[in-house]
């Protein structure tokens, strides 16, 4: 099969043809339909998380699933399925308390000693985040899958696969947003503007969408944010404490460490901070300690939108069915699997929102 693999740091992917092994005990087969660019495969690729090479990329998928090995029975072939990184086991402490976004799924991997899901000749071809969706197949665990309703288009499936679970989720399950609460979102790239969606879903009174492209702040106002502030003409924090005199919850989905000291800075006395950008290894926070305690105020992490995904992307399926979720405005640009080094260069040029890679009907 034809996949994008990643040969070494800071190079352009290479279109190569890999070997696919066949399904062992609880894995899939599955047919890529399309797939999201996401600015963390970009983290790879600039070494900026340690992602050792060769790997196939790639981690926002949706397909048809083709062949199952022995003891599936969350899918059979045929099924339209949402692959997704938070890959778990189910009997970790992480898995039984309500949290399998944590668990890591460890256990889901091929032990060592036995044949690699991905290979070339021999040479071992590592798979990320469980998936390795930049390739015309997948070989995942059962646990990295959803089965979702026939109706939804694959191709905008796939955006529920990561960005847009990690936004809504980090507003719905991680700050749990109430009607009336008010909102300042930063950074209006996929993830953000799924968080701005998150936070209209939500009953926000007041959602602020603060951002350096004006293109992307005028797109944020279409999915439901109420202001929006152009960071690069202006100072954010000052403007969002001049609108509401802070914020109930700031969502930082960019993975800066001047825009969380920012977020910071534009919740009110016992606001929250909510981290959703992934922040690049090495990097650390400087953040008010005077600040957070004489305020009260609360910073959280949300990895991947605190997800349960196999409760959480169906009814995100049903969002956009219905009306609720709008996926097609966020999708800037579909591209070939061959196009994929294209896909890279908008996004660091900051021409799209959301871009997928369209592989298959």
């Amino acid at each position: 099969m034809r996949a994008a693999v990643m040969r070494a740091y800071k190079t352009p992917l290479t279109i190569e043809d890999i070997e696919l092994a066949r399904p062992g005990p609880r894995e899939v087969r599955v047919r890529t339909a399309a797939t999201g660019v996401c600015h963390s495969d970009l983290h790879c690729i600039e070494a900026a998380l340690p992602v050792p090479p060769p790997t196939v990329l790639g981690h926002e998928p949706a397909g048809v699933v083709v062949e199952v090995g022995p003891g599936v029975t969350h899918v059979q072939p045929g099924d339209h399925v949402i692959g997704c990184l938070s890959a778990f086991c189910g009997s970790c402490a992480y898995c039984l308390s309500g949290q399998p976004n944590l668990c890591g799924g460890a256990a889901t991997q091929r032990a060592p000693g036995e044949p690699p899901r991905l290979s070339k000749k021999g040479e071992l071809i590592h798979q990320f985040a469980h998936l390795s969706a930049f390739a015309e197949e997948m070989l995942v665990h059962e646990n990295a899958l959803v089965k979702i309703r026939k109706e939804m288009p694959l191709d905008r499936a796939a955006l529920i696969g990561c960005g847009v679970t990690t936004g809504l989720g980090a507003v719905l399950n991680t700050a749990s947003i109430r009607p009336g609460d008010t909102a300042a979102v930063i950074g209006c790239g996929g993830v953000g503007l799924a968080a701005i969606q998150g936070c209209r879903i939500g009953g926000a009174s007041r959602i602020i969408a603060v951002d350096t492209l004006a293109w992307k702040l005028d797109l944020a106002k279409k999915l439901g944010a109420t202001d929006a502030i152009d960071a690069s003409a202006e100072d954010a924090m000052m403007k969002v404490l001049g609108l509401t005199g802070g914020v109930d919850y700031a969502f930082e989905c960019i993975g800066l460490k001047q825009t969380a000291a920012q977020g910071l800075g534009m919740i009110h006395k016992g606001g929250t901070l909510v981290l959703v950008g992934v922040v690049p290894i090495g990097t650390n926070l400087e953040l008010n300690g005077l600040d957070i305690v004489l305020q009260g105020k609360s910073i959280v992490g949300s990895m991947m939108g605190s997800n349960r995904f196999r409760i959480d992307m169906p009814r995100y399926v049903d969002f956009y069915l219905d009306g609720r979720l709008l996926l097609d405005e966020m999708i800037s640009q579909r591209f070939s699997l061959d196009d994929v080094n294209k896909a890279f260069d908008m996004m660091k040029a900051g021409e799209v929102a959301r871009s997928v890679i369209a592989l298959a009907g």
